[in-house]
């Protein structure tokens, strides 16, 4: 049980490591398809570059009293030049240089113009030719030249087998290949392993700088190890520095980006697979190798084939969404104009609301009024039959107290004097002064500023 935990966190460790290098190598695919991408809309740039290259081998060639021997070298550059970018110069300054070479009579030059001219003728796919060219210096070949040689033969093959519509490989080709082997001094029975072959290479591209043409043959061959055996994202990696690499040196012999069209062609990405073989069309086609237009019009028409017609679903897709989006936009336009009725609706409502609630605050306040008013008027009221009973009752006081004296004096027998109080009208102007003075003090109680307001009427 103590062991299990170390072990456990070791596996946790290496697995968290391979996942942040698995992340930084996307990364890095990603930036380099970036480049890549710069490269390709800018190779006119790089086309441009070589072009100055080759008007000063141009120049040097219009130069006066050129020995033949300087003529030989300036036509091996330029056809050199050519041959990834226009195959038809490459061949005309390769027959130049054969010409050469036959004249001065030197049999290295012969032996390696022929070998340059049948390598173009192949690639041209022109092989009875090229197939002349290389039968012709057999038996006089310097012996530096037989591992090009070997390796010219074997080009040839392919281009045939590639022309011939022959996807197996030819016998002949097997025993110039066993040939190439045993020149070099490789027992036939050996073999490298995969690891040995990916470090070799990887050390072959350590030791050539970024961007020249053998480091783009370098990490195209690295690419293809990692395709054979299965690892499709280091492929991409190395075709992808491969392709950077020929458009740097504007060649048009791309075989890596065409391998890149295939990578990402299978990995269903349609996009770039159709971009990486149009460029490599265009190339093809600039160049006019018939060897490589050839090997790749099958693999083109598929993809573009596949990216045309995911162009037509995406455009059927795209049709679906505008016919969706503009009834969306139908119904949206719809939506506005319900909801702007209503805005405006809801805008006269509150309008009348406001005017309502402005009336109801007024009878409010009228209301508040009348009510004070009415509690004015209630408050008169019972002042009024508070003073009405309090007259009421004194007159009763009174009434009883005059009964009382006359009926005193009826007691004591005094009809004079009770006749008179009985003939006399004092008592009533009395009470009649006395009814006009509460009644002047009531009103005045109620109506404080009548004398004031009636006098200014006056």
């Amino acid at each position: 049980m103590k062991l299990r935990k170390p072990i456990f966190l070791l596996r946790s460790l290496l697995l968290s490591g391979m996942a942040v290098l698995t992340a930084c190598g996307r990364n890095d695919t990603a930036t380099l398809e970036g480049e890549l991408d710069y490269m390709i809309r800018n190779k006119r740039l790089f086309d441009e570059k070589k072009e100055e290259r080759i008007d000063g081998f141009r120049r040097m060639l219009c130069m006066t009293r050129l020995t033949p021997e300087q003529e030989y070298a300036i036509n091996d550059s330029l056809s050199e030049v050519f041959y990834k970018s226009r195959l038809d110069s490459a061949i005309r300054y390769g027959e130049r240089n054969l010409e050469l070479a036959r004249r001065l009579g030197d049999r290295e030059r012969c032996a390696s113009a022929a070998i340059r001219l049948a390598r173009f003728y192949s690639s041209r796919g022109a092989c009875i030719e090229a197939r002349q060219l290389l039968d012709s210096i057999r038996r006089e070949l310097p012996p530096g030249f037989l591992e090009l040689y070997y390796r010219t033969y074997i080009f040839f093959y392919d281009c045939y087998g590639v022309f011939s519509g022959s996807s197996r490989p030819t016998n002949n080709r097997a025993v110039y290949r066993d040939s190439l082997r045993r020149h070099l001094g490789i027992p036939a029975n050996t073999s490298e392993t995969r690891e040995q072959a990916e470090q070799r290479l990887l050390n072959q591209l350590t030791q050539i700088p970024p961007g020249t043409p053998d480091y783009a043959m370098i990490a195209n061959s690295l690419g293809s190890h990692y395709r054979a055996n299965g690892d499709d994202w280091l492929a991409k990696k190395y075709y992808t520095l491969s392709a950077i690499a020929d458009i740097q040196n504007a060649t048009k012999e791309n075989d890596a980006i065409l391998s890149l069209a295939k990578v990402y062609f299978e990995h269903k990405d349609y996009s770039r697979a159709y971009k990486y073989t149009q460029s490599a069309l265009e190339d093809a086609l600039c160049s006019n190798m018939q060897f490589r237009i050839v090997r790749m019009t099958e693999l083109a028409s598929i993809i573009i084939a596949s990216h045309q017609d995911k162009e037509a679903k995406t455009k059927v897709k795209l049709q679906h969404y505008l016919i969706l989006i503009s009834v969306l936009s139908a119904v949206l336009i719809l939506l506005f104009v319900f909801v702007y009725k209503q805005v405006r609706k809801l805008s006269r409502v509150r309008k009348e609301l406001s005017g309502t609630n402005a009336e109801l605050a007024r009878l409010n306040i009228e209301l508040n009024e009348i009510n004070e008013q009415l509690s004015d008027a209630n408050a008169v009221k019972v002042q009024y039959i508070a003073r009405f009973f309090d007259l009421c009752s004194m007159y009763i006081d009174k009434m009883d107290n005059y009964r009382k004296s006359l009926k005193k004096l009826a007691q004591e027998r005094q009809p004079d004097e009770l006749y008179r109080r009985l003939k006399s009208t004092s008592m009533l102007e009395n009470e009649q002064e006395e009814l006009f003075r509460n009644f002047d003090e009531i009103f005045l109680n109620l109506y404080p500023t009548f004398i004031e307001e009636f006098n200014e009427l006056l």
